[in-house]
Parts: C-alpha cells; sequence; structure tokens
C-alpha cells in the first residue's frame, strides 16, 4: 500500500505506547511459532516465497523485513522504548535508526535458545561488522541507548520528546523536492551494491584504495562483438 500511495514520501515506524515493540509472546508451551513441524522445505521450496504450500514455515519476520527492503520509500525507525527480538531485528533493515535515551535494545535469542530472526544475520555484520555482530548475538544483552549508538546499532538518540520530530526533520530532508523515482531508485542501488564484493565496492567499505586485477588486453568475451557494431 505505501509502495502505491504517491502522497507518501516517507515511513517512520515506532511504537504506540510505552514499547517500540517487545517482541513474540514464547512464555507458552511447544510450537508457539505456530509452524507446521512435519515440512523440513530447502532452498529450492523458496523459489516462490507466496507460494501456499510453505506458508506454514516461513519466517514471518522475515517477511516483513522483507518488505522494508523492498519499499519505495525510505524506512526509518524511531524508537521510543524496549525494543527486543523482532522489535530489534525489524530495525536493521531501516534506512536510519533513531533512539529515545531511555529506551532499550536487545537481540536476546541467545538467552532463550533460538537463533536470530528476521534476516538480521545478514543485516547486522554490514551494520556493525562481523566480529561485533556476533557479540552482540552471543552475549544477547539489552542496551542501553548509549551503548547502542556506540556499537553502532543504531544511528542516533535523542529525548523521548523530541524522537519523532527528528524522524520527521530526515524524512523531510530526505525527500523534500527531490524526485520520488530518483530516491526509489537510490535507495535500491546503495542496498544492492553493498552486497557486492567487486573490488571498487570493497575498497570503498573498508576505506582504502582499491587493487584491480583486470587488465586491457583482457577484455571480457563480449568485448569484441560490442565494438563491431559500433558505426
Amino acid at each position: 500500500a505505501v509502495n502505491d500511495d504517491d502522497s507518501v514520501r516517507a515511513v517512520i515506524v515506532t511504537g504506540a505506547g510505552r514499547a517500540f515493540c517487545a517482541g513474540m509472546d514464547l512464555s507458552g508451551e511447544g510450537n508457539v511459532f505456530g509452524l507446521d513441524e512435519q515440512r523440513t522445505p530447502g532452498l529450492s521450496d523458496m523459489a516462490d516465497l507466496d507460494d501456499p504450500a510453505i506458508a506454514a514455515v516461513r519466517d514471518t519476520g522475515g517477511r516483513c523485513t522483507l518488505a522494508i527492503h523492498d519499499c519505495r520509500k525510505p524506512v526509518i525507525a524511531a524508537l521510543n522504548g524496549p525494543a527486543v527480538g523482532i522489535g530489534a531485528t525489524m530495525t536493521l533493515a531501516m534506512d536510519r535508526r533513531l533512539m529515545s535515551t531511555s529506551a532499550r535494545i536487545g537481540l536476546v535469542f541467545g538467552r532463550i535458545g533460538i537463533v536470530p530472526e528476521a534476516c538480521s544475520t545478514w543485516y547486522l555484520p554490514r551494520l556493525v561488522g562481523p566480529s561485533a555482530a556476533l557479540d552482540l548475538v552471543l552475549r544477547a544483552d539489552i542496551l542501553d541507548a548509549e551503548t547502542a549508538l556506540a556499537v553502532g546499532l543504531v544511528d542516533e538518540i535523542h529525548p523521548g520528546e523530541d524522537l519523532l520530530t527528528q524522524a520527521a526533520a530526515i524524512a523531510d530532508a530526505w525527500t523534500r523536492d527531490r524526485s520520488p523515482v530518483a530516491v526509489a531508485l537510490s535507495r535500491q542501488m546503495v542496498r544492492r551494491n553493498a552486497t557486492l564484493t567487486h573490488p571498487d565496492v570493497t575498497a570503498f567499505l573498508e576505506k582504502r584504495k582499491p587493487h584491480f586485477h583486470g587488465r586491457a588486453s583482457e577484455m571480457p568475451d563480449f568485448y569484441n562483438d560490442w565494438i563491431a557494431d559500433q558505426p
């Protein structure tokens, strides 16, 4: 709906009440996720993510993350209170994370014997680095705002009363008098190119000069056909 509504320039996600999102209630016994434990699909079964046959085993948190990833509008998190479990992991796919100075955030999966969900093991290392990501996952601590900022889990911290104002200011700065098409394409270009391992991209991410190994004498196979078509 957001992608099709041209009156929406950006999305700000925050909590209604004192918490941002406290995560799923796992206090019950047995299959608390409600999954079909008789099915054991492989990667090939996931080619069509909307296939009803795999609906009973899909990670719904992951579907939320993928929707955020594919959004055509910038998505900004405004963590007004506790963000635990899916409340923390879903923010990793957002484009900017603001946190109240009184809020807390935790990747607490290790405390309850489960692994991180919602594509978080893809996003987290790209935000904080592999070493810090593993430390956050294995310690499973609940962090205060200052600590979350220091480790790179959030981008800004603000007093609670200023949080939404600051989030709206970012949304406005990113989208006012900007081409919505250019914003959408730029967002996807940055996200997709961040996953590439080409020497120039890797060097940029590691803040060093690139080391290119290709030679002009070793052009790709298509090159001769390409220049042959030139006038």
